[in-house]
């Protein structure tokens, strides 16, 4: 026959554990961010073989939004937004410091000038339009493959 006693501990271990449980499934808070849902919604009208998903995405603070990602999977769609994210950080860093950008403008420029000799040939000139070409063309590769719907 069971004792009161052991018949009341194992009443609280079950408290316990229930406890615990419904701690865990009502967990809001997180220490990073998550996707916490990703629906296939529509394929794309511009780019055959594209897909519309919306990602429901839980904040640090408990939050819970949904927006719209683009791809030719699940995956590929995370990443471009994963990498969308990413880059709106990088553009509000540079239009909040313009100097900054200045500087590594006059660095690309210059870098041929520093390493090249410069004996009354500006070859060093075109490198350093080249270097900047390059790097507006990389931005506007970058820009279509974020921005592809």
């Amino acid at each position: 026959m069971v004792s009161v006693y052991q018949f009341m501990v194992y009443g609280m271990k079950m408290m316990n554990k229930m406890n615990k449980l419904s701690k865990m499934s009502k967990k809001t808070k997180y220490n990073r961010r998550r996707a916490l849902n990703c629906t296939l919604t529509d394929e794309s009208t511009n780019n055959p073989g594209y897909f519309k998903y919306d990602v429901t995405i839980g904040e640090k603070d408990g939050t819970v939004h949904t927006q719209p990602a683009y791809g030719k999977d699940m995956q590929d769609a995370l990443s471009r937004l994963i990498n969308k994210e990413r880059t709106v950080k990088v553009e509000n860093r540079a239009t909040n410091n313009p100097f900054l950008v200045f500087l590594i403008w006059v660095a690309l420029m210059g870098w041929p000038a520093i390493l090249m000799d410069t004996t009354n040939q500006p070859v060093f000139i075109f490198y350093g339009f080249a270097v900047v070409f390059g790097l507006v063309g990389a931005g506007i590769w970058w820009s279509s493959y974020i921005n592809k719907k």
